[in-house]
């Protein structure tokens, strides 16, 4: 556990946990459960800290996203019309042709 107490909760972006776990790193050693997330988020977190900041926002600024949305987005970098519409299959938000379009064009920005 990073802390003793819940201060503020928000969804965040793969590359920004690993950049509060490799602070944490450098000021001693993670615990168990931090060691296995660091882990994690060094295999999958597909952009640095500013890019996922960057298009995160991007992303909310778009009519039907929210955050927990842009966030998923974000971390697992949709590339086809079908991933996006199974990333909000369970959701309540139903996108239209256009809006899927801009949110791939978005992404493919920020493609490595």
């Amino acid at each position: 556990m990073i802390g003793k107490r819940v201060v503020k909760e928000r969804p965040v972006p793969l590359a920004e946990v690993l950049k509060v776990l490799e602070k944490e790193k450098k000021e001693g050693e993670l615990e168990y459960g931090q060691r296995l997330t660091y882990d994690y988020t060094q295999k999958f977190a597909r952009l640095n800290t500013t890019q996922a900041e960057e298009l995160r926002s991007e992303l909310l600024k778009l009519e039907k996203i929210r955050e927990h949305q842009a966030v998923v987005l974000v971390d697992l970098m949709p590339k086809t019309k079908e991933d996006v519409e199974l990333i909000f299959s369970k959701e309540r938000t139903r996108l239209e042709e256009d809006e899927i379009k801009k949110i791939l064009e978005l992404i493919n920005k920020y493609h490595k």
